[in-house]
């Protein structure tokens, strides 16, 4: 027993972590059938959380108590998930919260920018004694007369309504991109109602022309932007002498061929071997802004028309005392391009302000006006004599119209393009003609045939501007704007001559003219940096190129009866005369 006793003694003193402890201090656990789960489980608090029951569940898997079971619902404040757009932290300090609606902001911006004013939305309306200054913002006048309406309870009269609705464009035609008839829809603009007719809107205004000392006192016409935009915009044309004298001592105008000369100017073009021009012999004033095409007399050549942006045509003696003779005004934009009849006693004139106008050379006087309503771009007569009363017209709408001198009246629409027309070349014995679009594709037409009897198109093809007829017929060579001038076939095989591709200019974003020696020879173009190129047709290589303007060189031309002589234009306005 005292063995016993002793060990029992022993048991019940021990030494924990250095402390003696009593074995009796310790509680005594009662004993249950189902064991309980002791809290001290729960000290981890990723453990804790992990045991939360979900909203949705049916069955819990511990024995939670009644604190853990009635204690409110903690979650994200998103818990699907969406984003939100308020910013909380900026850089001003902490962004709070607002119960604004977004569609009261919305009308309230309407309000102001069209009524101008609105509610100030740091004051409450609905406050007795709260004064108009307070509640609104802008202008106060005008919010008491409409009573502090919005933009949504503010109705117009109906005397209103139709001077707004009078005073806006139309929306056009939804299947038209470009041109008067074009779609606006919600983008037409509001015109001012005070507009004056179109007779009486023309005003004219004398300025002194500093181009050249011989326009010296010219009158210039202006027209006001807010003319009538149902009719294309015109002015009265009017012509005016530069010239030392208007008759010759036999009583015969600038149109006589001069017989006085060393050079024969009655021979047919191409007969004689032509060469490089290599000095500049004279210089022209030109136009302002720049000079958009030039066409010598045809045959002869002892006349050269122009045309520039500045909306004029002029004509000029290339012999003798080589000065301004003629200007003929009518057009308000740029004149973009010009062309003779056969016998060089008329010509067209296409501009930017979608007029045509057929002018006497000798006269001066406009003699028939013609119109699509869209922006021409080219202009060609048919070179046969005994259509001559007839000419083709490139437009911006992507159509070749065809009109009669002598009616009037459209004649033929060739419409197959995608995008403006920007050349007519006639080829095979002037039976057919090759047109160049802004859709980088080319397409021949049987002449009155509105349908292209030749598709000519390719991935790597690039838009072309300008082409020339080789003198022979054969060919036509097409400046591309990938600083390219191809070849293709005018014969019954319309086809790309690979073998012959002439580099070395530099022509991308320019319309730039191309053209053929009398002999054809030689291939000249311009150069965007002013440059002056010439090409040996057989060998494709450049022969010469030299600096012919500071601007941009846009039109080139061969005299047709001289052996060397050529004249060039640009944007810098003179015209240079080389040989």
């Amino acid at each position: 027993m005292s063995e016993s006793s002793s060990e029992k003694t022993e048991m019940k003193e021990g030494e924990v972590d250095g402390a003696l402890v009593s074995l009796a201090s310790l509680p005594t656990l009662p004993r249950h059938a189902m064991p309980q789960i002791s809290t001290f489980a729960f000290n981890d608090v990723a453990q804790s959380q992990s045991l939360i029951p979900k909203v949705t569940d049916k069955v819990i898997a511990y024995n939670p108590t009644y604190e853990e079971l009635s204690r409110p619902f903690v979650g994200p404040a998103n818990p699907k998930g969406e984003s939100t757009l308020k910013r909380k932290n900026m850089l001003t300090g902490y962004a709070e919260e607002q119960a604004y609606n977004d569609a009261v902001f919305r009308v309230q911006h309407r309000s102001f920018q069209t009524l101008g004013y609105t509610r100030d939305p740091s004051t409450k309306p609905t406050l007795e004694g709260t004064s108009d200054e307070a509640v609104f913002v802008g202008d106060l006048q005008k919010a008491k007369m409409n009573e502090g309406r919005d933009i949504l309870n503010v109705k117009a009269s109906r005397t209103e309504l139709k001077d707004l609705k009078q005073k806006r464009q139309k929306k056009g035609d939804a299947g038209v991109l470009d041109g008067e008839d074009a779609y606006k829809g919600p983008w037409a603009r509001y015109t001012d109602s005070n507009v004056e007719s179109p007779e009486e809107e023309e005003s004219f205004s004398s300025e002194e022309d500093s181009v050249s000392e011989e326009e010296e006192g010219e009158e210039e016409t202006t027209v006001t932007s807010t003319q009538s935009k149902k009719e294309p915009q015109s002015k009265k044309e009017r012509t005016q002498f530069h010239g030392s004298n208007l008759y010759d001592y036999l009583g015969r105008t600038y149109m006589h061929v001069p017989r006085d000369l060393n050079v024969n100017l009655n021979k047919e073009p191409g007969e004689q071997d032509c060469f490089i021009p290599k000095r500049r012999i004279y210089t022209w004033p030109g136009h302002r802004n720049g000079v958009s095409a030039l066409r010598f007399f045809p045959k002869h050549g002892h006349l050269l028309l122009s045309s520039g942006m500045d909306g004029k045509v002029k004509l000029w003696d290339c012999y003798h005392d080589r000065e301004l003779l003629r200007s003929y005004m009518g057009h308000t934009r740029t004149v973009k391009d010009i062309c003779f009849k056969n016998d060089g006693r008329q010509f067209l004139s296409a501009a930017y302000d979608s007029q045509i106008k057929l002018w006497d050379t000798e006269t001066g006087q406009c003699i028939s006006r013609f119109s699509t309503g869209k922006s021409p771009n080219c202009i060609k007569f048919n070179p046969d004599d005994d259509k001559q009363d007839q000419f083709l017209v490139g437009t911006s709408d992507k159509k070749i119209i065809q009109f009669d001198v002598n009616s009037g009246e459209v004649v033929q629409e060739y419409d197959h393009h995608l995008g403006a027309v920007n050349s007519i070349t006639f080829v095979d014995d002037n039976r057919r003609f090759m047109t160049t679009s802004d859709d980088k594709s080319i397409r021949v037409w049987e002449w009155q045939i509105n349908v292209p009897i030749k598709f000519i198109a390719d991935p790597q093809q690039h838009s072309m501007p300008t082409v020339a007829l080789h003198p022979n017929g054969k060919y036509v060579a097409a400046q591309s704007l990938d600083n390219q001038i191809l070849v293709f076939g005018a014969t019954d095989r319309f086809r790309q001559n690979r073998k012959k591709v002439f580099r070395g200019n530099n022509c991308a974003g320019y319309a730039i003219q191309v053209e053929f020696s009398p002999d054809g020879q030689f291939l000249m173009s311009g150069d965007s940096g002013g440059y002056a190129c010439f090409w040996d047709w057989k060998s494709t290589q450049m022969k010469s190129k030299f600096k012919a303007h500071e601007k941009a060189l846009t039109c080139i031309a061969a005299h047709p009866q001289e052996t060397s002589k050529v004249v060039t234009a640009g944007l810098d306005g003179k015209i240079n005369y080389w040989d």
